[in-house]
This record gives structure tokens, sequence and C-alpha cells, in this order.
């Protein structure tokens, strides 16, 4: 069974920066891709960022380009979201997730394990 537990959420001023955190258990982690997804009430979980097993390989949704950096510690089991210059418009809670056959991907349907999700506020 694999868990994964975020962390680092919390209230912030525009323009100011977050790390969020993600810690796995489980032995697969350092051979999954793994994702930040974003998800505010009454819509859908929104990409944010993905990162491949090696973290030879990223990707952003256009909004957060420039501003976030994902990464990963395989000998921590430990994914991160550092956001930077964060907006309003970034309020939402946080969720990451583990990918499994499919790799490094932009489809929450692709991610076989996800965490409990952590909030990020960000007031204007």
């Amino acid at each position: 069974q694999v868990q994964l537990v975020e962390s680092g959420g919390g209230l912030v001023q525009a323009g100011g920066s977050l790390r969020l955190s993600c810690a796995t258990s489980g032995r697969t982690f350092s051979r999954s891709a793994m994702g930040w997804f974003r998800q505010t009430p009454g819509k859908e979980r929104e990409f944010v960022a993905t990162i491949s097993w090696n973290g030879g390989s990223t990707y952003y949704v256009d909004s957060v380009r420039g501003r976030f950096t994902i990464s990963r510690d395989n000998a921590k089991n430990t994914v991160f979201l550092q956001m930077n210059n964060l907006k309003p418009e970034d309020t939402a809670v946080y969720y990451c997730a583990a990918s499994g056959v499919y790799g490094s991907s932009t489809t929450p349907g692709h991610y076989n394990y996800w965490g409990q999700g952590t909030q990020v506020t960000v007031s204007s």
C-alpha cells in the first residue's frame, strides 16, 4: 500500500512563497512519476506539475510555469512543490499523486495514489 502525506500549506500574501512537501511510503516511489494537482470548490481537479521518476523531466501548467518548481528526493521518498510569487488565483487544496504505468501525465485518472491534500490560501 502506498501512502502520500502532503504538508506545507498555509496562508500567505500575494507575492509570497510556500514550499509543499509530499512524503510517501512504499517501495514504488523511486520508480513512479509524481504529480501535483489542485482543486477549488465546485471545480474539476486541475493539473499543476509533474516530474518523471528520476527527476529528469518536468512539466507545468501554463499558469504556474516560471513561478512553481517541482522536484524530488528519491532517497527521502519525497516530492516538493516550490511556489513563488503566489497569486490569489493559486488558492486551492493541493494534492500530490503517484503515477502508475502512464508515467508523467497531466490527467488525474493516470495517477494511482493520492494524498489527502493541503490547503493553500493566498490573500490579496
